[in-house]
């Protein structure tokens, strides 16, 4: 299909939610969502509207301090639906053993979530094709 969004930005001690400052995995869903909400909006002219996640995986844990890079993609488009596919991955991490501002470039990204989902767009929404 081609429609790729990518946005990145640091987890903070706000998202921490269990103890080590370990971040709950809804919040890489939060991510998936605005991802989601740009590529219907660059497809269709309409924020629409997620429908649902069809599979969801955690595949790594993530804290306080580290970036993650979230990256969405629709995958097929019906009359209103959009099947997207969303990986997060963590690309850089805090080396608090070092020093409380020491961090890592990964050489490797580490993926963290996989995720699938559709999001419906009204007819009466779309903007583009038109």
């Amino acid at each position: 299909m081609g429609a790729k969004s990518i946005i990145r930005l640091r987890m903070s001690s706000h998202d921490a939610h269990y103890g080590g400052n370990l971040v709950d995995g809804a919040r890489m869903l939060q991510l998936f969502g605005d991802v989601a909400t740009e590529l219907l909006i660059i497809n269709d002219g309409d924020e629409g509207l997620f429908k649902a996640y069809d599979n969801v995986e955690f595949m790594a844990p993530v804290f306080a301090g580290d970036y993650i890079e979230a990256e969405g993609e629709i995958v097929s488009v019906g009359n209103t639906s959009r099947k997207m596919v969303f990986e997060a991955r963590k690309v850089i991490a805090p080396r608090t053993d070092i020093s409380d501002s020491a961090a890592d470039v990964l050489a490797e990204p580490v993926v963290v979530c996989r995720a699938s989902g559709t999001c419906v767009v009204p007819k009466k929404c779309q903007r583009k094709g038109e």
